[in-house]
């Protein structure tokens, strides 16, 4: 019996001292009888000095924090908590009680799991998480400084400032008059505008009003009851207005808007309500109005072609986009922009050439950045090489033509002048040389253009005495 009791308790040691979890054993009264020899590195105390104290002493020495056996004891179930070790480790208690046969519990014993390397890393984890959400933000942040909401790419202080305007301007309902010259991009701010506000959920509503005929500006804006005249459906019809319930609408070219037009959407801004032609009864709508001209209205209220009242009412927030010309520093980044558009669209690879480059920034855009996009749309369709070359921009021409015309020699020329085949071919090799370098800031990058290599064009440079813009 002695030896079968010897050989229980050399199998309890075995279990307690190989376990990977620590494990104490404690009776009824929540006093330590057995526990393992790991204890020392999680809870700080060696095996011997835990054996005989009960779990409440050692639970208001903050030993076992909160104890799981007090927990069991209470409970009279199983039971599992986390526990901080004095040691800083976190660890996962379990506590299980042990009944006898009449049911009355007898021991509980607890395991604890070591959680302090899964916790360390889920606390890196949630630092991570917290880091890289800072750096999306700002991100996000810098994204926004250089694009619309349309993912046009902005790079000009002040563009920046203008969608940093426009950004602030979108939190609020006030109505916003978008300024500027044919093709800067009113449109494009305009959906930004909205896509910025508490509205972006509703409908964004655009209407050219220069496309639109005269006599059907009325019943396209306010909408027509069924039958209101020869030709109505007989269903009637919604007006923009209408659409833009809840949302926002659109108003591009403004001072297109017929006087007769602009004193009922005048009523319209004034009431809230909109009453359809052949109707009677008003419906009342809510909705953001965004215009845009390019236009000077103020002068077409002076010379009375726009009403007063209304050029108050939509002149709330003016904001000028200013033309392509005057906002240089966006047209490199405008032109790589749409070229990768373009690319994409017709599954093409091609690239610009530095001096093309430079013909755009030379341009004056008259048309701005929707010239500049029909442009290099057609560019990449029509150009002969996977290299964009000035020679096919079709402006270029207006360009090269104060420089050497480095494409043609008409003979005759020479002939007039009296020069040999070698003067004639020393002399377009000149005019070459000296556009070159005129265009380029290099000299790798003028022996790139002119197919030569750098040495020789350095040699070329000095014979010809270049060395001057």
């Amino acid at each position: 019996m002695n030896n079968e009791l010897e050989l229980i308790n050399i199998e309890l040691e075995g279990i307690l001292n190989t376990s990977n979890d620590n494990i104490v054993v404690t009776d009824s009264d929540g006093m330590v009888l057995r526990a393992s020899s790991n204890c020392t590195s999680i809870y700080g105390k060696a095996r011997d000095e835990l054996i005989g104290q009960t779990v409440y002493q050692l639970e208001q020495e903050k030993i076992f924090y909160p104890s799981v056996t007090a927990a069991v004891l209470k409970e009279k179930k199983e039971v599992q908590v986390m526990q901080k070790t004095p040691t800083g480790k976190v660890i996962m208690a379990t506590g299980i009680p042990i009944f006898d046969r009449t049911g009355k519990m007898v021991r509980i014993i607890s395991f604890s799991h070591d959680l302090t390397e899964i916790q360390r890393l889920k606390e890196d984890y949630e630092q991570l998480q917290k880091k890289m959400m800072k750096y999306e933000s700002e991100i996000e942040e810098l994204r926004e400084k250089e694009t619309t909401a349309y993912q046009i790419p902005i790079k000009s202080k002040i563009m920046q400032e203008i969608y940093e305007l426009v950004n602030r301007v979108a939190r609020s309902d006030a109505n916003v008059v978008f300024l500027g010259e044919s093709g800067v991009g009113k449109n494009v701010f305009a959906r930004a505008l909205h896509d910025g506000s508490d509205r972006h959920g509703g409908n964004f509503i655009e209407l050219n009003c220069g496309a639109i005929p005269e006599a059907l500006f009325e019943s396209e804006i306010f909408g027509y009851e069924p039958g209101s005249f020869t030709g109505a459906s007989k269903k009637g019809k919604a007006g923009i207005i209408e659409l833009a319930e809840g949302g926002t609408l659109f108003l591009d070219e403004v001072a297109e808007l017929p006087v007769s037009i602009q004193v009922k959407l005048l009523k319209v801004l004034q009431e809230k309500k909109v009453t359809r032609i052949g109707g009677s009864k008003a419906k009342k709508v809510d909705f953001r109005l965004i215009t845009a001209t390019n236009q000077d209205l103020e002068a077409m209220v002076r010379e009375k072609r726009f009403r007063k009242d209304l050029y108050y009412r939509l002149n709330v927030i003016p904001i000028t986009i200013p033309p392509l010309r005057d906002r240089v520093d966006d047209i490199y980044t405008l032109a790589q922009h749409y070229l990768s558009i373009f690319n994409k669209k017709y599954k093409m690879n091609k690239s610009f050439h530095p001096s093309t480059i430079q013909a755009f920034l030379e341009y004056d855009w008259p048309g701005n950045v929707r010239e500049l996009e029909n442009l290099i749309e057609r560019i990449v369709i029509t150009s002969p090489t996977a290299v964009i070359y000035p020679s096919s921009i079709p402006f270029i021409k207006k360009v090269m033509a104060k420089e050497p015309n480095i494409e043609e020699w008409p003979l005759k020329t020479f002939e007039q002048r009296r020069m040999t085949l070698h003067q004639a071919l020393e002399e377009v090799e000149k005019s070459w040389l000296t556009y070159a370098y005129r265009q380029y800031k290099t000299t790798y990058e003028m022996a790139d253009y002119l197919g030569l290599s750098q040495s020789t064009v350095v040699r070329r440079l000095k014979k010809y005495s270049i060395n001057s813009k």
